[in-house]
């Protein structure tokens, strides 16, 4: 499945050369979280989570069948739904764990798989993200990801909050239900 020298090129001429490098990172970071999961699941999720990224208008048209009007509002995520159709599309990925881990690293969603924790959690702290409490959530991730997702989770609905935008209900749903999971 993972081939980064066939991915490469592509990846760069579409993304450009800083994110691929964010997304080599974002590898790197899932691989240290990664302690059960097969490394090429990790590895292709990482590497393809922002395949999608600032083309969402290409791919909308190419693509965008499963996207719906609902999703729409929601552009600062929206590459992470493309992305999952590029990821199939382009780079002929159909292992539904390493799409559904690129289509929901973003907003999260109710009882996600170590997979997509992993990749949310990498793509949150990689060495070059900076902004405040990053320090504390590569601290929680060491003991749990349940632990570090809340909290990543948290800080992104108070974040969102303050720019006054919308919040993905996939997000509130995430954090609800690692809440309850916590709880019981």
């Amino acid at each position: 499945m993972f081939n980064l020298n066939l991915w490469q090129e592509k990846l760069i001429n579409d993304i450009g050369e800083k994110r691929f490098k964010h997304c080599v990172r974002v590898m790197e970071t899932a691989l240290k979280l990664n302690d059960s999961l097969d490394d090429d699941k990790v590895k292709t999720a990482a590497i393809l989570h922002d395949c999608a990224k600032y083309n969402e208008e290409k791919y909308l048209k190419l693509y965008g069948v499963n996207i719906d009007s609902y999703q729409l509002q929601f552009k600062a995520v929206l590459h992470s739904f493309l992305g999952a159709e590029v990821a199939k599309k382009e780079y002929n990925i159909n292992d539904s764990d390493v799409l559904d881990a690129i289509r929901f690293h973003t907003t999260g969603k109710a009882d996600m798989t170590d997979l997509e924790k992993i990749i949310y959690l990498a793509d949150a702290i990689e060495p070059k993200r900076d902004y405040p409490d990053v320090d504390h959530l590569r601290k929680l991730v060491k003991d749990s990801l349940d632990d570090a997702l809340i909290f990543s989770l948290n800080h992104n609905l108070n974040y969102i909050i303050k720019k006054n935008d919308l919040i993905h209900p996939l997000t509130i749903e995430a954090r609800n239900f690692l809440i309850k999971e916590k709880n019981e």
